[in-house]
């Protein structure tokens, strides 16, 4: 069956490279990477240098159709932002690959202002979810304000001045009232969520965040690899994060390892898991690049939509 991808594995992709220099240096890699997730510098080389590469010319080509439009309305050229989806499972590293790809990508000389915007501050509030019933969907797409999180998209596009997205703290495990996240026009916006390429459904589901995207990216792996990480994540969350008193998940942090593993299993097992196959993994052929990635978070192939 004829596939509207283009195929890569790992050496075919790094030629694409071509010569985009290598902006980031290990102490720079080591503050941009996450829990139990080490991203090499022959990764970035590897893997990242090429897509900064194709998106710098994106960017490019971009301004220039939106410089066209101005033309022909007879207005001030004012490029909007240059807007990057990039979605997968919990656990599969996106948070990782979105700062290290911002880093590069602000490092081009022609789009020096990068933000990066996670769709977690567009969940309910646990006092809401509660209220309905939804706590133990966080993450579902019921569990978002979604006309939210669009209207937020349209500010983004179409604002002249700075808009404001709402923060999650990973502590608490909820909203921060009263603490936003400043968005000020800048060159290009990755925006990184577990439900960033859904489409939903209904006779309200007429417009989608993902129309408001330039480029979309999703994160890919086999599900045992993915569990395996949340498990050791959790692990490590355990030792660290949640021992503070203030953490909502302080009461796992006396737990044994064999305790540790089997409630980490029971999440993914009850909430994430499901959430991957029901709602995540669907949208994968939504987006415009698909990163597989093996079992020690290193991508091996490269889908890259052509048609």
């Amino acid at each position: 069956m004829a596939s509207p991808y283009l195929d890569f594995d790992r050496p075919s992709w790094a030629a694409l490279r071509v010569a985009t220099p290598l902006t980031l240096g290990e102490s720079d890699l080591a503050e941009l990477q996450g829990l139990n997730e080490r991203v090499s510098l022959a990764e970035v080389e590897t893997i990242y240098l090429p897509l900064s590469r194709l998106l710098n010319l994106h960017v490019s080509a971009t301004q220039t159709l939106h410089k066209a439009t101005d033309t022909f309305l007879g207005r001030a050229h004012a490029a909007p932002p240059y807007v990057i989806g990039v979605a997968g499972s919990v656990a599969v590293g996106k948070s990782t690959f979105s700062r290290i790809l911002r880093a590069l990508l602000a490092r081009w000389t022609d789009h020096p202002r990068v933000d990066l915007v996670t769709t977690d501050g567009f969940l309910r509030s646990n006092r809401e979810l509660d209220a309905h019933g939804l706590l133990h969907r966080k993450g579902f797409p019921e569990s978002y304000n979604v006309r939210q999180l669009i209207e937020f998209m349209i500010d983004v596009k179409t604002a002249s001045g700075a808009v404001h997205a709402p923060v999650y703290s990973h502590q608490t495990y909820d909203i921060v009232p009263g603490e936003f996240q400043v968005v000020d026009r800048p060159d290009i916006v990755i925006v990184e969520g577990l439900n960033v390429l859904q489409t939903g459904t209904g006779r309200s589901a007429r417009v989608f965040v993902s129309d408001f995207f330039d480029f979309s990216i999703y994160l890919d792996a086999a599900e045992a690899d993915i569990e395996a990480w949340y498990v050791a994540r959790f692990l490590t969350l355990r030792e660290t994060v949640f021992r503070d008193p203030r953490s909502y998940f302080h009461r796992y942090a006396s737990l044994s390892d064999a305790d540790a593993i089997q409630t980490a299993q029971e999440i993914w097992r009850t909430i994430n898991g499901v959430n991957l196959r029901e709602n995540i993994r669907p949208t994968r052929d939504r987006a415009r690049l698909v990163l597989e990635k093996g079992p020690a978070h290193e991508v091996r192939r490269i889908r890259l939509r052509n048609v």
